[in-house]
């Protein structure tokens, strides 16, 4: 058993304080929509503890981001100069480049549809809001135990490798766009600023971001050790389905 690294622990605490916001949210949702009293971003304003706390959290996760930190993952870490390890080969090979417009095309079709929703009325801002929570909640299980972008898209051998890493924040806060709300659309321009700062790096920068010419990718530099974490879940995942399916023959043959 592998010893987790501090950078996968901050990603554990993450996903626990994000998941229990998300469960806040919705039990305040429900509750509204229970009595049909006022709005619940009408609510939380008249009381903004739990409002202010989460702006000023993900505030900071943002504005940290920025720059470089020894406790963030690689992924979004090889942007910086000083990540920059020369391989001595010039060769740029980023296999993944091609699906970063579907993967795109898709989010922003995804989205629209909520977004159509809410325009007609259909689905209100406690909604969206919700809906920004649970993405920072699949955020979360996308790095520490199963991404469907790397799986079934990017097909990048890990998250430090990942070329569309830091779209995390602007793909999590893009519902915020239909909340006509001062602190929604200041955590959605945050996120943007974070992308266009990513993507103007890469096209500036494309060796930081191949594992060709920068050693810093490579897994013997790895901070992070999160494959092997997700090679135990998935190893346990094998046993439980094994015993499962020798138990239900046992089953059979003793009926």
């Amino acid at each position: 058993m592998h010893r987790r690294s501090p950078v996968s622990i901050l990603h554990y605490l993450r996903l626990a304080y994000r998941s229990v916001l998300f469960l806040l949210l919705l039990i305040g949702y429900i509750l509204y929509r229970i009595s049909e009293g006022e709005a619940i971003l009408s609510r939380m304003e008249r009381m903004p503890v739990i409002l202010v706390i989460t702006w000023t959290v993900f505030a900071m996760e943002m504005i940290l981001r920025f720059f470089p930190s020894r406790f963030e993952s690689p992924g979004c870490q090889k942007q910086f100069a000083r990540n920059y390890i020369k391989s001595g080969s010039t060769e740029v090979i980023i296999p993944d480049n091609n699906a970063t417009m579907l993967v795109a095309l898709i989010w922003i079709v995804f989205n629209g549809i909520f977004g159509v929703l809410h325009m007609l009325h259909i689905l209100d801002d406690g909604i969206m809001i919700l809906l920004c929570s649970a993405y920072s909640v699949c955020d979360m299980i996308c790095i520490l135990f199963f991404c469907p972008f790397q799986t079934w898209f990017m097909k990048n051998k890990c998250c430090s490798a990942c070329r569309i890493y830091n779209w995390d924040y602007a793909m999590m806060f893009t519902p915020l766009f239909f909340v006509r709300r001062v602190y929604a659309w200041s955590l959605l321009a945050l996120s943007v600023a974070l992308l266009v700062r990513w993507e103007i790096t890469f096209f500036r920068h494309p060796e930081r971001f191949s594992e060709k010419t920068n050693e810093y990718l490579r897994c013997q530099n790895c901070t992070e050790k999160l494959c092997t974490h997700k090679k135990q879940l998935h190893t346990l995942w094998q046993q439980i389905e094994q015993y499962t399916s020798d138990r239900v023959r046992r089953l059979k043959k003793e009926s």
